[in-house]
């Protein structure tokens, strides 16, 4: 055995190639014995140095499986000649020992069929098991076996996501929360009670007990439990909550002559509350000792909330919590494409009354429709978020927290309700269900007719081959009715460059103007801005390559929106790997692209990097705003040269009252920064840091808490990784 003991907060293992020689790109399988001596290991991961050193773009995080041949394995995919590994077997301090370490390649099929089994493996439930089989057969039997391995490798990357950092050991070190210091409620000016609504039906003794037991073991004592039994043909359930509410007074309980479903028996329970809040807790779920407690110093703090949620993870039978959801704080659009409110939801009881309560109608979807009423009547501000984990879902079999598509009629419930929300606010939108994601969905806008003037701007100089590229796919691909193209030289000497610019003007709808001055991107694209036509501009950068042929029509219709601003979209590198999905804020500093160099297919924290959302930035690579948006806010900031000069365009279109978003239905590739080259040396560098430094001293409190990303998670590493520690906005009860 070989015996590691590390003690500091960042432990490595170097690992040189014997004699010298490297290791080859392509899949590779690690695997070793693993021996736990004391505290576990938490987050391991891979550095892979090519000979330019070690980098967080090199870091391969590792989903290490123990096998009933006692060998610990992973799969590891490495490009370039590595010429040193080093691994870090955790983010903290632990103690292990590892022997047999062995590092073999491995071919396309066997990465296909050990992804194939563990995705299995890790699976709960018969019917989900069966799901996935059929999918990865449908996915060979469409697609061929390349469509098989990216299927996989997304579920696998979406598996690894969840399991590769240790939750159970955030949870340990992280999840208890603080109690309420002895006297702090009773000092309080105002003491809100939480109405708990429950309904029931045929519950399960054990979970019905553990779920009440879970209210009454509060730590915070203002509250009524809800309860209406929907006619439960199971004389245990009515029984349970005869002795229940003879203990406490503060549970309450109706029982329905016949079965309404759980929208009637819902309103029920609504019947029996007289509480400040109203609270959602499902018949078998758990809430957080603490959860009551945090949500009403949350109130408190904030007394013009008239709704919060907090984020969630789900319970299995026995007690373990996995599968985190650390949820942005309210994000309209992220919310219409899944219910993120739902876990732990809470509401003014004046505000569910306002829209009557529960529908018939869409059960299953009963409390998205419930959300997506109250929010109708509410400004933003209104709807608060607390980032906890304040309540457990329970993972049986028949619940949706152990696969969404469990209940089809749930499914189907939700895109009525969305649908239905749409219609009520009179967008022109459909929902369509998202293939293989069931409880996810998209929102596709319609455009207006005729269909708006889109202004695209390109910024170029030389490098006729990229520009080519460029206007080419444009030209090509989009299938927008209405658009030009403007592309301002910026003093391009290259005869191929300059032939290039005449030969496009050819084309109607391309037309060249000059600036001729040092490059300033923010100047180049205000320039390109002014001469525009079109209600809708477009800045797109001269290394861009289409590959949807709507991107143009999804984007435009995205933009065309009056409470929207800025428009971003799917970028990959030429690799087929993620480049940008929105910007997260404060991420190694000022900012990065979220999931950059994750594979093309990748999911993301509950499905988040394949679904539309809100963003507090997208880049301006390929970026959509009403030119009316971009005249209000004067712009892009001249004196942002090259960098952050979109981050800060966005921040302040933010501020002016619209929201940003991302759509990942536009996919382009972009080919970054090919024309400029490196911004980290020499006068460049200095150039850089002074931008750096105006846009932290504009921006640092937004840029500190970026409402579009948890601070339960990793503000280094890998975006949507766990935080450890967490960087939580503490709220103040006042």
């Amino acid at each position: 055995m070989v015996e590691l003991s590390a003690f500091g907060d960042d432990p490595q293992c170097r690992l040189v190639p014997a004699k010298g020689g490297q290791v080859e790109g392509g899949w590779y399988e690690l695997s070793f014995v693993l021996e736990e001596t004391g505290t576990r290991m938490v987050d391991p991961v891979l550095y892979a140095n090519c000979g330019a050193g070690m980098t967080e773009k090199e870091r391969v995080p590792l989903h290490v499986t123990p096998h009933t041949d006692g060998i610990s394995r992973t799969l590891v995919p490495l490009s370039g000649r590595i010429v040193e590994l080093r691994f870090d077997p955790s983010i903290g301090p632990c103690e292990i020992r590892i022997g047999r370490f062995a590092m073999r390649r491995v071919g396309q099929a066997y990465v296909a069929l050990s992804m194939f089994r563990e995705v299995l493996y890790d699976l709960r439930g018969r019917r989900a098991k069966l799901r996935f089989t059929l999918d990865s057969l449908r996915s060979l039997l469409t697609d061929g076996r390349s469509g098989l391995g990216g299927f996989l490798r997304a579920r696998y990357s979406a598996m690894a996501l969840h399991n590769a950092f240790d939750y159970d050991a955030w949870v340990a070190l992280y999840g208890a929360l603080s109690a309420p210091e002895r006297g702090e409620v009773e000092a309080w000016d105002k003491l809100p009670t939480f109405s708990i609504v429950v309904p029931t039906y045929n519950t399960p003794e054990k979970w019905l007990r553990r779920c009440v037991q879970t209210v009454t073991n509060q730590s915070y004592p203002h509250w009524e439990l809800c309860v209406a039994d929907d006619a439960s043909p199971k004389p245990h359930v009515v029984a349970v909550l005869k002795e229940l509410a003879a203990a406490d007074p503060r549970i309450k309980f109706v029982v329905r002559e016949q079965n309404g479903h759980i929208s009637a028996s819902s309103n029920d329970a609504l019947k029996l509350a007289t509480g400040d809040f109203i609270v959602l807790l499902d018949h078998d779920d758990e809430l957080h000792p603490h959860a009551l407690y945090e949500m009403a110093k949350a109130f408190r703090a904030n007394p013009s909330w008239q709704m919060a949620f907090s984020d969630e993870d789900k319970i299995d039978e026995k007690g373990r919590r996995f599968d985190p959801y650390f949820k942005a704080d309210w994000n309209y659009d992220l919310f219409l494409s899944h219910n993120c409110i739902s876990h732990l939801g809470v509401y003014a009881r004046g505000l569910v009354d306002k829209v009557g309560g529960f529908r018939l109608g869409y059960e299953g979807s009963q409390d998205w429709d419930l959300a997506l009423r109250c929010i109708e009547t509410l400004d933003d501000s209104q709807i608060g978020h607390v980032p906890h984990v304040l309540y457990h879902w329970r993972a049986i079999p028949g619940s949706t927290a152990l696969g969404p598509g469990e209940k089809s009629y749930a499914h189907y419930a939700a895109m009525k309700s969305i649908q239905s929300h749409l219609d009520r606010i009179g967008r022109d939108a459909e929902v369509l269900d998202i293939p293989n994601f069931s409880g996810n969905y998209r929102v596709r806008n319609r455009l207006p007719v005729p269909a708006p003037r889109v202004s695209l701007i390109i910024p170029t100089r030389d490098r006729a081959d990229l520009l080519r590229m460029a206007v080419t796919s444009i030209l090509e691909k989009t299938d927008y009715p209405d658009y030009e193209i403007i592309i301002v030289n910026n003093q391009s000497v290259e005869p191929d460059a300059l032939e290039l610019l005449q030969a496009l003007q050819q084309d109607s709808r391309v037309s060249v103007i000059d600036y001729d001055a040092p490059f300033n991107y923010s100047a180049i694209n205000n320039l390109g801005v002014s001469k525009a036509t079109g209600s809708i501009v477009g800045l797109l950068n001269n290394d861009i390559e289409v590959i949807s042929s709507d991107w143009l029509t999804e984007m435009a219709s995205q933009a065309v929106r009056p409470e929207v601003g800025a428009v971003g979209a799917m970028l990959y590198f030429p690799n087929d790997s993620i480049q940008h999905a929105g910007v997260i804020l404060g991420f190694n500093g000022v900012g990065v692209h979220a999931y950059a160099d994750r594979p093309r297919g990748w999911v993301g924290m509950m499905l988040r990097a394949r679904l539309l959302q809100n963003f507090s930035a997208v880049t301006a690579a390929c970026l959509l705003v009403r030119k009316s948006v971009y005249e209000q806010v004067d712009g892009l900031d001249t004196a942002l040269q090259v960098a952050y000069n979109d981050m800060d365009f966005c921040l302040r279109v933010r501020e002016a009252g619209y929201r940003n978003l991302w759509t990942p239905y536009a996919e382009l590739y972009h080919h970054e920064s090919a024309s400029r080259g490196s911004d980290m040396e020499g006068a460049k560098r200095e150039r850089f840091d002074r931008e750096v430094a105006l846009v932290m001293s504009r921006w640092s409190s937004v840029i500190a808490a970026d409402p579009a990303y948890n601070p339960n998670l990793a503000a280094t590493g890998n975006t949507f990784d766990l935080a450890f520690p967490p960087r939580h906005r503490h709220i103040s009860a006042g």
